[in-house]
């Protein structure tokens, strides 16, 4: 699933392997090609937003926090 190790250099932010596969797995959903909308108002209203756009969504959403979370000292950063 994840297709950001292929082909790609590795970039230095944080939750770049998970927003690049959100990224796509937005821009090739049915929401954005056949409805025209942006990927943002794809994820608000949730029309036509395959259940793998979702999962990435919720795995983006815990890396972005766990860079808040004091305890990511310890246990180290979600995501990839």
């Amino acid at each position: 699933m994840p297709k950001y190790f292929e082909d790609k250099e590795e970039s230095k932010r944080p939750c770049s392997g998970v927003r690049e596969d959100l990224k796509t797995c937005l821009l090739e959903s049915d929401c954005v090609r056949i409805d025209k909308k942006t990927p943002k108002e794809c994820l608000q209203s949730g029309t036509n937003v395959n259940d793998n756009c979702r999962a990435l969504q919720v795995a983006f959403f815990e890396c972005k926090r766990s860079l808040l979370d004091n305890r990511t000292r310890f246990r180290g950063r979600k995501g990839y």
